[in-house]
């Protein structure tokens, strides 16, 4: 980690702001879309001259970036080298590419994420996400290990009888893994009479699913995890358009900043920044991208952050665990909710071991929720008095073959497992 994080907060500020206004000014030559936006908005760079002055630039949507793609490109396409797809949970895959700066600007940025959790080159990491289907994250993985020198096991998604077999013959101390999944690998390892407890697995750095609460407590799925498998846990966030990870330390108190790779704003329904601690949307400007830069873009991620010296010594901001979709906001009988609070419930509950939640509009147009469980789950009355319990809602809950269960978990069309199906 540069010797930077650990200025203060204002020294940071002020040379995040030279980056930001290097971008602001690179995105206005280069990026086709903003070009018009700026002619239309009457907009000219050079009356932004801070961060207040920034909410003169529009937010640009995921819309947006699905409607004009090609015109968000900014370099000539014989320099592109890396062509990927976003995951599609809000709609249908976005394309998005990268050149040869780009793809070092990933390493870095997962370089330093891994340095965040302590890792180095003396460690060995086995990456049980996929690296093909057009997925970001994978490659970014790889790039930053290779960029830290640590040795690399790439075993891929899936498959816990070879993840198990390549833990006994390379010796990884680290995964990197979907937290669900490693409760596969447990059960696994459980049924197949496979010493997991004593393997030489010490770590996981996990991606797309929360492992904490807001009090950075690990929650029902870390719990779960951990009771078995006695491992440290990371949690780490990012998206293909942010082409940034932000990753917790050590202290487990928060997803750190890289504040020279990424500056962030988090916003209320107003479009205003909320206080730290205050829920709002997380909006984003990557710095130092070339191929699909993007100014101020909404990633309908509703979270807060943290601002002051983290118990590791850094003075980056800190985000808190991702509390929902802004998409996906329910309203039960004057209950908001989201997704992860449902799934926090059932993760909890914990007797049962796959499950999947599907929001519909009734005739009234009124937001109806029902949960999917196995066909051998028969405590109904039970997990709805617990859903009373908690959420202070009953939820309609229907039983349907495992097998059907699993399909539309584990859609062959999806990177990650859909837990939430918006049908709305």
């Amino acid at each position: 980690m540069s010797e930077l994080y650990f200025h203060n907060f204002e020294y940071l500020k002020a040379a995040q702001w030279e980056l930001l206004k290097k971008q602001l000014e690179y995105s206005a030559a280069n990026s086709l879309y903003y070009q018009r936006l700026f002619e239309e908005k009457s907009i000219y760079i050079n009356d932004i001259k801070s961060f207040e002055d920034l909410h003169q630039i529009p937010i640009t949507s995921k819309e947006d970036l699905q409607g004009s793609n090609e015109d968000f490109i900014a370099v000539p396409e014989e320099d592109i080298i890396d062509y990927v797809t976003t995951s599609g949970t809000l709609g249908s895959p976005v394309n998005f590419a990268l050149n040869n700066a780009d793809l070092d600007r990933l390493a870095e940025n997962e370089f330093r994420s891994f340095k965040l959790t302590g890792l180095t080159k003396a460690d060995k990491v086995q990456i049980t996400t996929t690296l093909d289907r057009r997925f970001m994250a994978g490659l970014a993985y790889f790039l930053g290990l290779r960029k830290l020198g640590a040795g690399i096991i790439r075993t891929g998604s899936g498959l816990p009888q070879l993840q198990w077999e390549s833990i006994e013959r390379f010796k990884p101390n680290y995964l990197v893994a979907v937290p669900s999944f490693l409760i596969k690998m447990i059960q696994f390892a459980e049924d197949n009479n496979i010493d997991f407890r004593n393997s030489s697995i010490k770590a996981a750095i996990c991606i797309g699913e929360p492992l904490r609460d807001q009090d950075f407590d690990l929650n029902a799925l870390g719990r779960k995890i951990t009771e078995k498998w006695d491992i440290e846990l990371f949690s780490t966030y990012a998206s293909t358009e942010m082409s940034t990870a932000f990753t917790e330390c050590t202290e487990h108190k928060g997803n750190h900043v890289l504040s020279d790779l990424i500056y962030i704003e988090v916003l209320n329904e107003n479009g205003k920044q909320v206080k730290p601690g205050q829920t709002g949307e997380l909006v984003v400007t990557p710095l130092g991208t070339e191929t699909m830069p993007l100014l101020r873009f909404a990633t309908g991620d509703m979270l807060t952050y943290y601002e002051g010296t983290c118990t590791c010594g850094r003075n980056t901001i800190r985000l808190s665990p991702v509390i929902g979709r802004k998409q996906q906001k329910i309203k039960l009988k004057g209950t908001s909710l989201y997704p992860q609070h449902i799934i926090e419930v059932l993760n909890s509950y914990g007797k049962m071991d796959s499950f999947v939640i599907e929001a519909r509009l009734d005739d009234l147009r009124n937001d109806q929720v029902q949960v999917l469980v196995p066909d051998s789950f028969t405590e109904i009355e039970e997990l709805k008095d617990y859903f009373r319990s908690n959420l202070n809602v009953s939820l309609d809950i229907k039983r349907i073959g495992l097998d059907e269960l699993r399909k539309l978990r584990f859609s062959k069309a999806s990177r990650k497992p859909q837990v939430f199906r918006d049908l709305r």
